[in-house]
């Protein structure tokens, strides 16, 4: 096995930068919902080189050091969950369907990327300019993008976006991505039959006005146009189940879609008016294979590129036909409480459940659990472990020192348990609560990771029995990926805690869309007054002093850390595994699928 580095320098971490995320303000939603926070998405991005830990520049992997790639070939880009068939970056849910989307569906007004320290870079706008209030942006976008069905990309295409986007049919995960635009709430509720705030200048010029000036405006408004040609004439309301969407999609990428089975299969060829070159292979494959089985389909060339668990790795270690790059992900995994309830009438969450109202309780499980642990026994020692419910790549990342730490501490969490109320009153090793009855607990976690779900729950649960805590997993057995987000997201009365992570869509910190208390996605029920306000002065206008704004979000993880309506278990360490005959596949910290034109194969 090639092996290839292609770790963050710690320093980035601390680098001022703006930029944002695609799905609900903050953080994508369950679509990047995760078992162990490896699956991600949102914008493309990615150049051919990344640096190194000291900043240095390598090339990809197999990467040309002259003259031009190889012509011609394919390539099979592996994932290991069947995906949902929304191809269109409005209506998208799961992180499966942004892999195909990526591929021939990529191109967005602006760039993200860990190789430019997360800042914003032109993409279809070749450039953007802010008035004097900073309120109102002025796009230039690139002349000749051609969709795949021979129309040219306009302004136009962008006001669609946000007029189907901002509907009263829509009913997509969008809103919070045009909700700050001027005319938004007249637009939504129908009193208006235009989007005030979104204005088309010229074919190729569209002006944006905000309500407010706020420090991410920029960074939180929807970067993907919609092939107005293609969509204009159906209803918003059949949108998502049309066949231009689940069947013949149309993009602006490197490949355009020519057939599709669904939950199995996308297979792409190549777009020879692609803006910015013909690519260099004829034809992609996007499969669906087991996960449990992606190592061994890698080393096989069943598959070329695809993400690996840490235990899958390992064994391609002597295999010459295999190159693995590392690389610190946008993501965290969580062990979460259910602290309470979504009221979907008034849309905010509720703290019903009594069950874990004491802090000191809560702080008992972190100190219960060895996350440290979890990190060697079943990631290899791929991770690091965090106190914050943040990726330790982003800016935002708070300062260590200031947090508490929650070491593995058997001992202080049977005196936190004590000092809460809990103590075995029957002899039989368990705690009881407070007043004296049984005190149980239910993890809910997911069947994946195939090779370590199972006894990686399991250690939890030890960890958790060990300290006096009656643990087991909910109804004796781990969920598939979907039942599992559809019982947390109903707030089953039976989950008391459950294993869960977030791939974070894009670099900006705005926990806006999963930490408010008017969250959907706020999956813990976590009600918390402090944390609102301090969220909402995250992206005032006084932050966009970058200075100013971290330090609000300093004291925002220090709020959440010692209040932990969940627990910060690790932010990991991605690897993907690439067969050395392919080359150009930028490895950046959501998926290995942008810049699909750069790709080639050399057999030679």
């Amino acid at each position: 096995m090639k092996r290839s580095r292609y770790l963050l320098g710690a320093s980035l971490i601390s680098v001022a930068l703006v930029a944002t995320a695609c799905g609900g303000n903050g953080e994508e939603n369950a679509d990047q919902n995760t078992d162990g926070g490896n699956e991600t998405n949102e914008t493309a991005e990615g150049n051919n080189e990344a640096d190194d830990a000291e900043g240095n520049t390598e090339e990809n992997n197999n990467a040309e050091a002259d003259g031009e790639a190889p012509q011609g070939g394919s390539v099979t880009y592996g994932h290991t969950a069947p995906f949902a068939g929304l191809f269109d970056w409005a209506f998208y849910e799961g992180a499966d369907d942004s892999f195909p989307l990526t591929i021939f569906n990529g191109e967005a007004l602006y760039d993200v990327s860990s190789e430019t320290d997360f800042s914003l870079e032109p993409r279809l706008a070749s450039d953007w300019e802010w008035s004097d209030d900073n309120r109102t942006v002025t796009f230039t976008l690139e002349e000749g993008v051609m969709w795949h069905n021979g129309e040219e990309l306009t302004a136009e295409d962008f006001e669609f976006s946000y007029e189907t986007i901002a509907h009263p049919d829509y009913e997509g995960p969008r809103l919070a991505n045009v909700d700050r635009i001027v005319g938004f709430e007249d637009y939504r509720n129908g009193d208006s039959d235009s989007f005030e705030g979104v204005e088309v200048i010229d074919e190729y010029t569209l002006e944006i006005t905000f309500e407010e000036a706020l420090a991410n405006n920029l960074e939180n408004l929807w970067p993907y146009p919609m092939a107005k040609d293609h969509l204009e004439d159906i209803p918003v309301a059949e949108m998502e189940d049309a066949p231009e969407i689940r069947e013949n999609p149309v993009g602006l990428g490197a490949f355009e879609v020519s057939n599709i089975t669904p939950g199995e299969t996308v297979e792409f060829t190549a777009f020879e008016d692609y803006y910015r070159g013909e690519p260099n292979l004829d034809e992609v494959i996007f499969r669906i294979v087991d996960g449990a089985q992606a190592g061994e389909l890698l080393a096989q060339g069943e598959v070329d590129i695809i993400e690996l668990e840490p235990t899958q790795a390992s064994p391609l270690e002597d295999n010459e036909d295999v190159t693995v790059e590392e690389i610190e992900g946008l993501s965290y995994s969580y062990l979460g409480f259910k602290l309470g309830e979504w009221n979907a009438e008034e849309e905010v969450v509720e703290m019903t459940n009594e069950k874990f109202e004491s802090k000191e309780l809560r702080q008992a499980f972190a100190h219960a659990i060895d996350r440290e642990g979890i990190i060697a026994e079943f990631s290899e020692g791929y991770g690091n472990v965090i106190n914050a419910p943040e990726s330790i790549i982003r800016w935002s990342y708070p300062d260590e020192s200031s947090l508490n730490q929650y070491e593995y501490d058997p001992e202080r969490a049977q005196e936190l348990l004590a000092e809460a109320g809990y103590e075995d009153q029957t002899g039989d090793g368990f705690v009881e609560t407070p007043e004296g009855e049984e005190f149980t607990v239910n993890l809910a976690a997911m069947d994946t990771p195939a090779d370590i779900a199972e006894p990686r729950a399991q250690y939890i649960i030890q960890t958790l029995q060990d300290v006096g805590i009656n643990a087991q997993i909910m109804d004796g057995q781990l969920l598939d990926f979907n039942l599992f987000y559809d019982l947390v997201e109903e707030d089953d009365p039976d989950i008391d805690i459950f294993l869960g992570a977030w791939g974070l869509a894009t670099a900006d910190p705005d926990p806006t869309g999963l930490w408010k208390s008017t969250d959907f996605w706020n999956f813990p029920r976590w009600y918390n007054e402090e944390s609102d306000s301090l969220i909402e002065e995250g992206v005032s206008e006084e932050a966009i002093d970058q200075d100013y704004r971290q330090e609000v979000y300093q004291e925002w993880h220090q709020l959440v850390n010692e209040e932990l309506p969940l627990i910060p278990l690790n932010s990991p360490i991605d690897l993907y595994g690439i067969n050395s005959d392919v080359g150009g596949v930028t490895v950046d910290v959501r998926h290995a699928a942008a810049e699909s034109h750069e790709w080639y194969v050399d057999e030679e």
